[in-house]
């Protein structure tokens, strides 16, 4: 039985965030707000918590899901040729829209899908994303919807559509846009802009100049 709480009751809340970390360590899975929309949230580095992930939003290992963690020091243990382009990147839009796709540390044992060696990464602009990432680490996040169906803006349609899947439901309210973020590839020279969302190109470019925008 999905059990929910009112993150805008600090009691509720601090209970939810308990309640949450520890059903990720058993290996369940957690709707949780982020800056963009409701996110539906596994451990990343249980590979039966990630399937169970993928199959719950009814979805393909073609399509692995990104990372979130909450703190840009966490890349350090996550990514390895981190150019100082993707440095900056962090700097100027980390926490918020902003997703990085990177080469992945080879000794990492997780599974997230087909990734080919890379991870989506994102620190999302949310306190309570932020908290419960903080407290537990960095987690598989994907939207918190089936596949082919919108990307929910509050708890209520998440939960409409994961029901019993998700064992805690953490209802911070609407989220602030469901505009998605912007994905940049960052495992060449140069950067390449793989998905406009929230944060445009020509705001990229103000950071990173030779940003290249894909076909």
């Amino acid at each position: 039985m999905a059990r929910r709480y009112d993150c805008s009751d600090a009691t509720d809340r601090k209970t939810g965030l308990r309640e949450a970390v520890a059903a990720v360590r058993r290996g369940e899975l957690v709707v949780l707000p982020t800056d963009t929309v409701y996110g539906i949230g596994a451990d990343a580095f249980s590979r039966d918590a990630v399937g169970g992930l993928l199959e719950a939003k009814g979805r393909g290992r073609g399509m692995p899901s990104p990372v979130l963690v909450g703190s840009p020091n966490t890349l350090h243990g996550l990514v390895t040729d981190f150019s100082e382009q993707a440095w900056e990147l962090v700097d100027a839009f980390w926490p918020g829209a902003l997703t990085l796709v990177a080469n992945h540390q080879p000794s990492l044992t997780w599974d997230l899908g087909e990734t080919h060696g890379t991870v989506a990464v994102r620190m999302p602009l949310h306190p309570v994303a932020i908290e419960l990432l903080t407290e537990f680490g960095p987690m598989a996040v994907s939207s918190a919807n089936l596949t082919g169906h919108p990307a929910p803006q509050d708890c209520d349609a998440a939960q409409e559509m994961l029901g019993d899947s998700v064992s805690v439901y953490l209802d911070g309210g609407p989220t602030p846009a469901d505009v998605p973020s912007s994905i940049v590839d960052v495992t060449g020279k140069v950067p390449v802009l793989l998905r406009a969302g929230a944060i445009s190109a020509e705001q990229l470019r103000e950071v990173v100049p030779d940003l290249e925008v894909a076909n």
